[in-house]
């Protein structure tokens, strides 16, 4: 019994032990979580009264600026010494730009009232009490501003409004002096509440209640919708010129919480406690079992994903030795596995090419660190199969690394490329064919737009031939006019051969040559064609352009040949749907725009039906029997290539009866600041 009572006695004091640690691990436990309230608490409170600091220090610096700005705008109603009608002109303009302003005064020497404005945002300031009741503060400023030579703020008081509303106000005294003779005061009344309120908005304070105290508590003006809490508070002297302003800020939350913050520790201690519970005694028994499962289940799902790949793969030791090929590269080169592991010089190397790719192994197979990651690009090389034949292969190489991230070897994607080589081949020479035919295209589309455009020049050249066989019967029919006739002649001669030039730019897609020319110049060339045309169909012309014309960048002859094809379907269009009385063409041009000037062809015609417009710039799309359907696409390709836009609408000045064609091209550079100035008068548009 003895034996067995010292053996209880020794169990006892094992024991006794360990339940003294349990109670001291949770004492500190216990007092480190106190601890760590108390000083989140601290933390948050100092965190809490810093903000209070810091929105009092920058609400009064900016209500600082603000007052600033006050005195400096007033100042500048003293500068030159303007006239009273002046004095309030500039007084009203200014009450209009800064709010805060409530009314401003011009005083005499003796502080009479000469003048007075009240601010139109804010209405009359003393309609409840007589200004002469509230001059006190005024004068003292006044007297101040007048001995030191400076602006001066007053002290503030309370102006009564309507519905038992009321103002805080101060009076700003300014004093003129010219030639250091005292002329009078400048006094500008501005609100307590607007300044304060303006610097708010300006720092953007949600948080804090904003008021401006006397130095014994007494509120001047608030700002926020909320009442602060008295907790956090700060206080700020806002120096300005003049008796100084505190200014308070009081946060509107109080201080934090301890429950919540207690709350929070004790849920995060037992959710740390009950998960490691459940780690530690749930699963680590089946954690080796489960994780042998998985790796089992990754080297089979990796195995299969390999022998399943149409991509060969390779991987090689740093002293380049294979080491691993997927069942595709065997069936790529031809070689087994056993037949490649191991082997140095592989046997899928070309033997006249061991040497080489040798070298660029040695290189490739061990970089320093920066050529590490740009070796992840790709090259093509040349392998040989085991019956001999050589194929191209893309190989795409990337590090591999060992468990613990150091570089091991390399690893190889290689791809056959040799059906890629063959269709890359047979599109080359597709492509070969391609530009034969396009070359054929292009000889018949020169060819077309050649017959197309010369025949404008070649008919006027016809006409003024038979105009001088006409000319040279009659004996008395002086030298001079055929001499014209055959100078006409020469010119369409030559402007036939720059319509071949440029239409072999044109179908070419050559840039052209552009020259600056006025826009007057453009009609009055093409005038003589168009005079001939009207007047076989009987058409009145009208040509409206501004004078001086603007000058635009353009290349003559191809801008010559749209307006001619432009005034050629207006007079057609006029010539079979319009009476003889009716048939008048308008070439207007207009410089409403800095950078485009609208040239618009407008006729009396039928207009456009709904059905044609849609395809009036197709190639060969033609309403006429003898028209070839070039015209108006050519028109269109010829001002895209200049940046214009070349559109179609009704003629409004025509009652909706007509069509007018407009296209713009661009000012030259020159000309862009007369242009501009011209455009200002006029409504903007882009061009169109």
């Amino acid at each position: 019994m003895t034996d067995l009572a010292s053996l209880l006695d020794i169990r006892r004091l094992r024991r006794r032990p360990r339940w003294l640690l349990w109670v001291v691990l949770i004492a500190l436990l216990a007092v480190a979580q106190t601890l760590l309230l108390r000083l989140t608490l601290d933390h948050e409170s100092n965190r809490a009264q810093d903000k209070a600091e810091s929105v009092a220090s920058a609400v009064a610096a900016e209500m600082r600026r603000s007052t600033q700005r006050a005195v400096q705008a007033a100042q500048s109603l003293t500068w030159n010494d303007p006239p009273l009608a002046q004095w309030h002109y500039d007084a009203a303009e200014m009450l209009k730009q800064r709010r805060e302003m409530l009314r401003l005064e011009w005083r005499d020497a003796a502080l009479k009232a000469q003048d007075a404005l009240d601010s139109p945002l804010e209405g009359s300031l003393f309609a409840q009490m007589r200004r002469s009741d509230q001059e006190v503060e005024m004068q003292a400023a006044c007297a101040l501003a007048l001995r030191t030579s400076s602006p001066v703020l007053s002290r503030s008081y309370f102006v009564p409004q309507q519905a038992g509303h009321g103002l805080e106000v101060l009076d700003l005294c300014i004093p003129s002096q010219v030639q250091g003779q005292l002329k009078g005061f400048v006094v500008a009344t501005l609100s307590l509440p607007l300044l304060m309120e303006s610097a708010v908005q300006s720092v953007g304070v949600t948080e804090h209640e904003i008021s401006v105290v006397e130095a014994d508590g007494t509120r001047l003006a608030r700002s926020g919708a909320q009442r602060g809490t008295g907790i956090y508070q700060a206080t700020r002297l806002v120096d300005v010129a003049g008796p100084p302003l505190l200014l308070r800020a009081d946060a509107v939350y109080g201080r934090p919480g301890l429950i919540p913050n207690l709350t929070t520790a004790l849920v995060l201690g037992l959710s740390l406690g009950l998960f490691a519970l459940v780690v530690l005694l749930a699963r680590d028994v089946r954690r080796r079992a489960r994780a042998e499962l998985a790796l089992a289940d990754a080297l089979a799902f990796r195995r299969a994903m390999e022998d399943s790949l149409v991509t060969g793969l390779r991987a090689r030791d740093r002293q380049g030795r294979v080491t691993y090929v997927n069942p595709a590269f065997c069936d790529m080169v031809g070689f087994g596995a056993e037949e490649i592991i191991g082997k140095s010089p592989p046997p899928y190397w070309p033997p006249e090419h061991v040497d080489e790719y040798q070298r660029r192994q040695a290189d490739r197979l061990n970089p320093d660190a920066a050529e590490l990651a740009a070796q992840r690009q790709g090259f093509e090389t040349l392998f040989i199969r085991k019956s001999g034949e050589r194929f191209p292969v893309m190989i795409y190489e990337a590090p591999l690394l060992d468990r613990v991230g150091h570089h091991a070897g390399w690893m190889s994607a290689a791809l056959d490329v040799s059906e890629q080589r063959r269709m890359e081949e047979r599109s080359r020479q597709q492509q070969e064919r391609l530009a034969a035919a396009a070359r054929l295209a292009s000889v018949g589309e020169m060819a077309t737009l050649l017959s197309h455009e010369l025949n404008q020049p070649l008919a006027a050249i016809a006409s003024y031939a038979t105009g001088s066989l006409n000319l040279l019967d009659d004996p008395d029919m002086p030298p001079g006019m055929i001499k014209q006739a055959l100078e006409r002649i020469a010119e369409q001669a030559e402007r036939a051969g720059r319509v071949i030039k440029s239409v072999h730019g044109l179908v070419r897609r050559r840039e052209q040559a552009k020259e600056p020319i006025a826009a007057d110049l453009l009609i009055e060339s093409v005038m003589p064609l168009v005079r001939l045309q009207a007047r076989k169909t009987g058409t009145r012309l009208e040509v409206q352009c501004p004078k001086p014309a603007p000058r635009v960048l353009a290349d003559r002859t191809m801008v010559e040949q749209v307006l001619l094809n432009l005034t050629r379907n207006g007079l057609q269009a006029m010539e079979a749907h319009a009476a003889p009385s009716d048939r008048v063409l308008i070439l207007r041009v207009t410089a409403n725009h800095a950078r485009w000037v609208r040239f618009a062809v407008i006729d009396r015609g039928p207009g456009i039906a709904p059905e044609v417009a849609s395809k009036l710039f197709t190639p060969f799309f033609t309403t006429r029997e003898e028209g070839m359907g070039l015209g108006l696409s050519l028109c269109r390709t010829v001002i895209e290539q200049h940046g214009g836009v070349l559109d179609f609408g009704p003629a409004s000045a025509t009652d909706g009866v007509g069509c007018e064609f407009r296209f713009t091209l661009p000012v030259a550079e020159s000309q862009r600041p007369a242009v501009a100035a011209a455009a200002a008068l006029q409504s903007p548009e882009e061009p169109s």
